[in-house]
């Protein structure tokens, strides 16, 4: 069954309708480009059709994007040459595209049909990249509708036209948002921009799109009629050259060259832009299949499409009955428990936010306030959505408030006393259905469990802060959560639109785990006498978004005390951060805590802005006269976060490596361009990193010793995906 429909209506208008079957929303596959193309061929061939509009079936959107797994079977079907696969996979893609921009025009641009895209909603990647290659665009005036390429995002490009035709029809400099920040914009905006020519109301859209067609237009490109001058001039032009000389600038210092989708893009639009078209088209799609060819671009996809988009599926979750939230209660109203509250009540959930005192409890409901003041100042949202978002949330100190909860999220102070106390009277209230998390980043389920008169009833929730801009929400299972805790947590995640990943119940769980051994190492090397300026730089150039030093000042140092205080009591002899807690509690006893002192790692002016490093730190840890390797600090780096995700695998505290994959780029940002730390083991080879931890551990101690798991995989030759992918664990 084809996922286009075609029909010619009485005035010779052909309307090719778009309508993936099983979908929400239309993702194009190989199939459907060639069924695309058929229907083009009849109606240019059909001298009764005056025109063709191309739109969707789907009410609210046009199409979605590509099916990835076309790319896959390309490099599949092509066997020894995946190179010359892809290749020909795009170019024949091309070739159905530029069909459709040409709308059977001959070489002097004479004849032809005009083909309209009509997009009654959001056009993402080759969703938009078809309207491109229309003549005229018109999308319905429909404010939640997102329009644009953000393909960079999942460490890709532009490849089916996109970066080609946008860079002609706006210049490289106004297209440079959409193509390397994958920028998306609602019909409204994309109109400004000059994405799309004409928005219209939604029942005027097909209407709209006939008139277009039957005025008689002149339709050809402005790049395919003699004489055309690149908006803001070509590379050889001197407003152009310099445009392509900032681009390449901007690109490598935010990229710091790790990631390759971006240096492909600006090297397929400037080379493209000295070009006839045919000629750019080849050249992108060459870069593109460059692109696709290197490892992290694969492992890009993979974890931030593929994995991710299953478990927001529920690619893991027990097979329960529909465990949707009705009513949340969010004891404690800080600045989690207040992030809570904002993130639920946006997902239309009902929400009783609970804190010691009604002035608390007010503060808290506040900064969902603020929060959709500041949304509604950016024109993102109404003071109607405010009143909505607002009249759910229910702030006060009366517990019994909580009665009808379906799930209680715990937010409030670290202490495990506290929350004990809080749990019992709770669950005093509450019904025996209610599910009840605790939103802890360090203290052990299974340990608050006890609190609980029932234990498969209770679970983790960790959110990370600021809980509204954070993607990911770690789910711990103590010893005693049952499936329906599970399931109700994953429901629960779906509903406020974050990425869940469930991990069983250890010391700093997930996240946590992999975090603190980056900071201490980054810490640790000060009191080598490493120079902090390159710790700092050798984790930025490696893709880490913060240096550990940095990372440290934000979440603060007194914190980082806490935490080893903790630690140290529970592991005893075995604590192996003495080195770091030298620099750490010196640091916490100079009142030097970090950027809310406006002094830590950093130095800081009196609007809280880094001035730089703080020199102070030389003076009590000396620069040791040699200095380490680039790629040696940023291996300490990395493996130190790496293998803590191996030994969480290997411990069963991870039962998925996607979810070590998508849980380390969105939690912490683990090095985006890798794919994450199991993917970045594949990249580098196991063997190699077994042999390369060997050497570290015999220089800097026990940290870096290879894990068992990992040494096995290096002697099978394997790779973690290989080995422990979703297939295999099926198979299992």
């Amino acid at each position: 069954m084809s996922d286009f429909k075609y029909e010619v209506d009485a005035d010779g208008v052909a309307v090719i309708t778009w309508d993936t079957a099983g979908k929400s929303m239309n993702v194009m596959n190989e199939q459907g480009f060639y069924d695309l193309e058929a229907f083009i061929d009849q109606a240019l061939a059909d001298e009764a059709v005056k025109g063709v509009i191309i739109t969707s079936g789907k009410p609210g959107s046009f199409a979605g994007g590509m099916d990835l797994n076309i790319i896959a079977k390309m490099k599949e079907l092509a066997g020894d040459s995946p190179e010359q696969g892809l290749l020909d996979g795009l170019m024949r893609m091309h070739g159905i595209l530029r069909k459709i921009e040409r709308g059977g025009m001959d070489d002097k641009n004479k004849g032809g049909k005009p083909i309209v895209a009509a997009l009654p909603g959001t056009a993402l990647g080759i969703g938009f990249e078809i309207p491109l290659s229309c003549h005229y665009i018109i999308a319905a005036d429909n404010p939640k509708a997102k329009i644009g390429l953000p393909e960079i995002m999942v460490g890709i490009f532009p490849g089916m036209g996109g970066t080609t035709r946008l860079v002609r029809k706006m210049g490289a400099m106004a297209a440079s948002p959409f193509l390397l920040q994958g920028k998306l914009s609602n019909p409204a905006k994309a109109k400004v921009a000059g994405l799309i020519d004409e928005v219209v109301a939604p029942e005027a859209l097909m209407e709209r799109a006939k008139e277009y067609i039957l005025s008689s237009p002149k339709f050809v490109k402005p790049w395919d009629e003699k004489g055309y001058k690149m908006p803001g001039g070509a590379p050889y032009h001197p407003a152009g050259f310099m445009t392509y000389v900032g681009a390449s600038a901007m690109v490598n210092g935010n990229t710091m060259g790790v990631y390759p989708a971006a240096k492909a893009l600006l090297s397929a639009a400037y080379e493209g832009a000295l070009v006839p078209f045919d000629t750019a088209i080849k050249i992108e799609a060459r870069w593109f299949t460059h692109v696709l060819m290197n490892p992290s671009s694969s492992a890009m996809i993979r974890s931030l499409f593929i994995n991710k988009e299953a478990l927001e599926k529920g690619a893991n979750r027990p097979a329960v009955d529909d465990q949707t939230v009705k009513k949340v209660g969010v004891l404690g109203a800080g600045m989690m428990g207040a992030g809570i509250a904002l993130v639920s009540a946006q997902a239309g959930i009902e929400v009783v936010l609970i804190d010691q005192s009604q002035e608390a409890a007010d503060r808290g409901k506040a900064y969902s306030e603020t929060y959709m003041d500041k949304g509604i100042a950016r024109k993102k949202a109404t003071p109607e959505k405010k009143e909505q978002v607002l009249s759910r949330i229910t702030a006060t100190t009366d517990l019994e408030a909580l009665k009808g909860a379906d799930l209680i999220v715990e937010a409030v102070f670290e202490d495990l006393g506290v929350k004990a106390e809080i749990t019992k009277k709770v669950e005093a209230i509450v019904g025996e259905d209610c599910i009840f998390a605790s939103n802890t980043s360090t203290l052990p389920i299974t340990e608050l469990a006890k609190a609980s008169a029932r234990p498969e009833k209770f679970i983790g929730i960790h959110f990370f802060s600021p809980v509204e801009k954070m993607m990911l929400v770690e789910i711990i299972k103590g010893k005693g959560t049952g499936d329906v805790a599970v399931a109700k947590a994953l429901d629960y995640v779906r509903q406020i639109k974050k990425t869940p990943i469930v991990v069983n119940d250890a010391r700093f769980f997930y996240a946590n785990r992999c975090i603190i051994p980056y900071i201490n190492e980054g810490i640790r090397m000060v009191k080598e006498g490493i120079a902090p300026a390159l710790i700092e730089n050798a984790a930025k150039m490696v893709g880490m978004p913060l240096g550990p030093l940095q990372l440290v000042d934000e979440t603060s140092i007194d914190l980082g005390v806490k935490i080893a205080k903790a630690t140290r009591a529970a592991m005893g002899d075995a604590y192996p951060d003495g080195e770091v807690d030298e620099v750490v509690f010196w640091m916490a006893e100079e009142g030097r805590l970090g950027r809310k002192t406006s002094a830590g790692f950093y130095g800081y002016d009196e609007k809280g802005k880094r001035t730089g490093l703080w020199d102070g730190l030389a003076a009590k840890f000396p620069r040791a006269d040699e200095q380490p390797e680039l790629q040696e600090v940023q291996e300490r780096l990395l493996f130190v976060q790496v293998l803590e995700a191996v030994r969480a695998l290997e411990e069963g505290v991870l039962e998925d490596i996607r979810e070590g994959d998508v849980g380390a780029i969105l939690g912490w940002g683990f090095a985006p361009w890798s794919g994450g730390p199991f993917s970045w083991l594949d990249i580098i080879g196991a063997d190699y990193a077994a042999e390369r931890c060997d050497q570290l551990a015999d220089v800097h101690g026990a940290r870096f010793a290879t894990p068992d798991l990992l040494r096995k995989v290096a002697e099978e030759g394997a790779t973690f995906y290989e080995r422990f992918g979703p297939e295999q664990a099926k198979a299992a």
